[in-house]
């Protein structure tokens, strides 16, 4: 849709209950490092990981779902405190579906970042779908946000800050929403 703030996008990110991310894209700028024993390495910002702990601090539970599989994004997770982790996943809709149900939230208090067709399913059912700035055109198509900045340079903390200052406004020294 768009990378401004509209007063509709306000209205969905001051009811988002839960933060779901995709990780390569997203977390990651997509790139793919391999070690010579075969080890997969990734990068992470770090501006993103804090991010994270200040939705967390907001009471927003993070959760990450990947169709891949990695250590580097367990540890991560663990180094950030999120616990919802789904790693190895072809169906990220349905591991939404359930981890809301066992939240008791619905999907309509989600905010879901999403870079690639295999996040479209999850994009179209939350009431919150927002991608990267170099998402592809049917991510960038079917988001209500859209971030200025590409996956894994700080666009997550961009969608992050949106969230802490709409949840905690005054907790908060962050400078005024883009």
């Amino acid at each position: 849709m768009s990378s401004g703030l509209t007063d509709e996008v306000r209205a969905r990110m001051a009811r988002v209950q839960l933060l779901v991310l995709d990780v390569d894209g997203v977390l990651t700028d997509g790139s793919l490092y391999y070690t010579e024993r075969g080890e997969e390495l990734k990068q992470f910002h770090v501006r993103d990981g804090q991010g994270m702990q200040l939705v967390q601090q907001t009471g927003i539970p993070i959760a990450l779902i990947s169709g891949n599989a990695s250590a580097a994004v367990q540890q991560r997770a663990r180094v950030l405190g999120v616990t919802h982790v789904f790693l190895g996943i072809k169906d990220k809709l349905a591991t939404l579906t359930t981890l809301c149900a066992q939240l008791g939230i619905v999907l309509s208090n989600v905010a879901y970042v999403g870079d690639d067709v295999n996040d479209l399913p999850a994009l179209r059912a939350v009431g919150c779908p927002c991608t990267v700035a170099d998402a592809t055109a049917e991510n960038r198509a079917c988001a209500v946000y859209i971030t200025h900045l590409p996956g894994g340079r700080g666009a997550v903390r961009e969608i992050c800050d949106l969230l802490v200052q709409l949840h905690a406004p005054s907790s908060t020294s962050m400078g005024a929403v883009p």
